[in-house]
């Protein structure tokens, strides 16, 4: 089972072994968590993390879209953790977010997209 902490901390960048930024990660997860539960993404109570003994499947026992969960929460992080400095990186990273929550959110709400100009048959 794949701890939550680590995997954002590898994605990071940082060792799972170097502790001294754990608070500030576990922060930042959590509070992207509260964002996950306002898209109806995950289980109905707010989750969070205290270490690294909770996993992906703690959060969502069975899902496709894990790796698009994984995704958004590390881009939530870093941005928060460690923005970059360039602004076309910034709103690069920003246009993924604002992807990957309309993504999610569809896939959560069971919502078929169609665009304006097409039927559903």
């Amino acid at each position: 089972m794949e701890s939550i902490l680590n995997t954002i901390k590898k994605m990071l960048g940082v060792e799972t072994d170097y502790k001294e930024f754990d608070i500030d990660i576990i922060t930042h997860i959590n509070s992207v968590f509260l964002s996950l539960n306002q898209l109806h993404v995950g289980p109905t109570i707010v989750f969070s993390i205290i270490g690294e003994t909770e996993t992906w499947e703690d959060f969502l026992s069975t899902s496709v879209d894990l790796n698009a969960i994984k995704s958004y929460i590390y881009l939530q992080v870093r941005m928060l953790f460690d923005p970059p400095s360039s602004s076309f990186v910034l709103q690069s990273m920003q246009n993924q977010i604002n992807m990957w929550e309309f993504r999610l959110n569809i896939q959560a709400e069971g919502t078929l997209y169609v665009p304006v100009d097409e039927e559903v048959v």
